[in-house]
């Protein structure tokens, strides 16, 4: 496995600056994804480290070396996209086997079955090894793709929204199983998503990445806990973050210059029918909890709820803050 270093990656497509002075380090070993919206940089940023695209400025290292010169080839990296890509011609075992076939790797007949076997039951595809892969399921699909970049054992694993386009069950399985696959292997693996759920469950770190920039690097945690600035704090968080005016709501000591306040489920307090300064809409109920959709003023707030609350919409509650998130004017974090 390997490092990965980047230092000022810029790229442009005519004028659309796709990144720009981005700063990335990956140590050996570690889970790293990178979340933001279509557009953000992310898949470019894949493509520069894979060799795919060459960036107009900035270095890219793999183990401590230079790739700039180097063909995609030869910078030993595995490439998962988020269609299949299968050879829908070949087997399972063919599909697998075929990036070990290269003249350059030089292995035998019995080493190239070891390895493509040795994956298939990891990834839990082995009872499907002759079959064709337009007869197998999405799910299936897609565990093929991912272990033929397994199969090579690479410096760096490259994957771009891999899980995207199945259903949710699926996505959720395989999310598990390529957790426990990196963990296993103690892979090195870039992973790119516009999912939250993806990147708060399989990461180590998350990297937020907004219009080519690279806004924040920290733990799931850290990222959710302690966002940088407001862009930040919006991308994770199930209901998501209420962002409202400094001086809506009681509670909390909002420190000089705030503009923002960020209200988290954990920083609303709620009770019912004492001093009311808010009113229930409507709930929504999902089973183990409640989304309370909730208007202040001109203001509306969406928080979480124990599913027996004895409210209903229309009732008036009182809504109090606990050491919520506090912005300045530019949006910035002030604590």
């Amino acid at each position: 496995m390997a490092d990965v270093v980047l230092r000022n990656l810029t790229k442009r497509f005519g004028d659309t600056q796709a990144l720009a002075d981005l700063d990335l380090s990956i140590r050996d070993g570690e889970f790293v994804v990178l979340l933001g919206p279509t557009g953000a940089g992310k898949t470019t940023t894949l493509r520069l480290i894979a060799g795919l695209e060459k960036p107009d400025s900035g270095g890219i290292e793999i183990s401590g070396r230079n790739v700039a010169a180097e063909a995609p080839a030869e910078r030993d990296v595995a490439f998962v996209f988020q269609q299949y890509s299968l050879y829908p011609h070949m087997t399972v075992y063919e599909n697998l086997a075929f990036p070990l076939k290269a003249p350059i790797r030089k292995l035998s007949a019995a080493e190239i079955d070891r390895r493509v076997r040795e994956v298939a039951r990891m990834v839990r595809i082995d009872h499907k090894l002759e079959n064709r892969s337009t007869r197998l399921s999405g799910g299936e699909m897609q565990r093929v793709a991912i272990g033929r970049a397994l199969v090579r054992k690479p410096a760096i694993y490259l994957m771009d929204e891999p899980l995207s386009s199945l259903d949710a069950k699926l996505r959720a399985e395989l999310r598990l199983e390529l957790k426990r696959i990196q963990k296993e292997l103690g892979s090195t693996l870039l992973y790119v998503t516009h999912d939250q759920v993806e990147a708060m469950t399989m990461a180590d770190r998350i990297g937020i990445v907004a219009e080519g920039r690279l806004m924040q690097v920290g733990t799931p945690r850290e990222i959710y806990g302690n966002p940088a600035n407001l862009h930040v704090a919006a991308r994770l968080g199930q209901p998501h973050i209420n962002l409202l005016p400094a001086a809506l709501l009681p509670g909390g000591q909002p420190p000089a210059g705030t503009k923002t306040v960020g209200a988290r489920t954990e920083h609303l307090d709620i009770i019912v029918g004492k001093d009311a300064n808010a009113e229930i809409d409507w709930i929504e109920h999902l089973g183990d909890q409640n989304h309370l959709h909730i208007r202040v003023g001109n203001h509306k707030l969406v928080t979480l709820a124990d599913p027996y609350l004895a409210i209903a919409p229309g009732d008036r509650i009182s809504l109090t803050l606990r050491d919520p998130l506090y912005f300045d004017a530019a949006g910035q974090r002030l604590s």
